[in-house]
């Protein structure tokens, strides 16, 4: 018995130790792109606004151009301290044009030469220490609600961010090919995921099978079904803007076929740790069921979980295009046309293939879990 319970615990503690391990690495891993030259002339740094100056700013109701000026003090780097006048140019695009008052913190580029500064630009208002204040109280909740779980949950949390930061970015960049990149590491997430949740055991190896076959599914019909619906990548927003910026080598349509399986993947990783957790359980209390029937039992239950499982992707897309859908009722478009034009296309992607691999990764967790979790008859 002793040796069971230190062997479930060594197989709990493996994946944690591998996470930090890989955390580590990935933090102190460099991208490539730490010195791009639009960088290298220039110093970014907070300023507070002490002062403004809205005489060179023409409003006319909806829209603002012109010029603000604001009196700053620089709170950091070689300049901190100082006061200079910065220039925040508005350009009449309500989402792009931002507005300071004294007060507010702003994140500036100065531009310098030697110890002089030349000019500053206003960036954006400096969002860092709410931002901060507001992951810190996210993981507080976790640790206080969860505890040991809690922990682990901030562990993949951060190993995500990392994974896609330092190694999904920049290879998309240096032009590798997105789609396989997009497999491979959702595969190696998904495995380090559900591991921190059961350890390496047969549930993971139960979760993981399923959810990567539900992947499987996502990808290719999202390769499929944006080549039928003739969709290009830059569909997305800002991809464009990589393009006239020296990276024409890119492939944006790869890119958004990636992002397809990519988007959906939380989603599926989400539901087989459910099967494979209620399939567990049932197997437990009735260890002399056949794989079969622990199979339809994990089945009976991801019936269950897809029905609202399915419109948790298309409350996450569609939400974001609220405006986009007030604006079509607004002007009377027939939705004959909505469904035509490509943005809405991309999200109907987005939506129903996603929600494919959330049909399919229940059957195939189910399945797995069956087989993996149920003691087989000797022969």
């Amino acid at each position: 018995m002793k040796q069971i319970l230190s062997s479930s615990a060594a197989s709990t503690r493996a994946p944690v130790l591998v996470c930090l391990l890989l955390t580590l690495v990935l933090l102190f891993l460099p991208t490539g792109f730490e010195d791009k030259e639009v960088f290298q002339e220039s110093d970014i740094r907070p300023a507070l606004v002490l002062s403004t100056d809205e005489s060179s700013v023409v409003d006319t109701g909806l829209i603002r151009s012109g010029e603000q000026r604001c009196q700053l003090k620089i709170l950091g780097g070689p300049f901190q301290g100082q006061t200079a006048e910065g220039k925040n140019i508005l350009n009449g695009s309500l989402e792009q044009d931002k507005l300071f008052a004294a007060g507010d913190k702003a994140l500036v580029r100065i531009n310098y030469d030697g110890e002089q500064i030349l000019n500053i630009s206003m960036i954006d208002h400096y969002r860092m220490p709410w931002e901060l204040l507001l992951a810190g109280m996210f993981v507080l909740l976790l640790l206080l609600f969860a505890g040991w779980a809690g922990l682990r949950a901030v562990l993949s949390f951060a190993l995500t961010v990392l994974m896609i930061w330092k190694l999904l970015i920049p290879l998309y960049l240096k032009g590798w090919d997105p789609v396989w990149v997009g497999l491979a590491i959702t595969l190696a997430l998904t495995v380090l995921i559900i591991a921190l949740v059961y350890g390496f055991d047969r549930r993971c190896a139960a979760a993981v099978s399923g959810s990567f076959l539900g992947i499987l599914v996502t990808c290719v019909l999202g390769i499929l079904f944006t080549n039928l619906f003739k969709l290009h990548g830059a569909v997305m927003a800002y991809s464009e803007s990589l393009l006239y910026a020296g990276y024409q080598h890119l492939n944006l349509t790869q890119i958004f076929m990636a992002s397809v399986f990519i988007g959906a993947s939380g989603a599926i990783m989400d539901l087989s740790v459910d099967i494979t957790s209620a399939v567990r359980e049932v197997v437990e209390k009735r260890p002399d069921l056949t794989w079969w029937e622990a199979a339809r039992s994990g089945m009976n239950v991801g019936r269950a979980a897809m029905g609202t499982m399915t419109t948790t992707l298309l409350f996450a897309y569609s939400g974001g295009y609220a405006a986009l859908l007030m604006v079509f009722m607004a002007q009377g478009t027939p939705l004959s046309n909505i469904f035509n034009y490509k943005y809405v296309a991309a999200e109907i992607i987005h939506t129903v293939i996603g929600s494919f691999g959330l049909v399919t990764v229940a059957p195939f967790t189910a399945l797995c879990a069956g087989l993996f979790l149920t003691k087989q008859p000797q022969r």
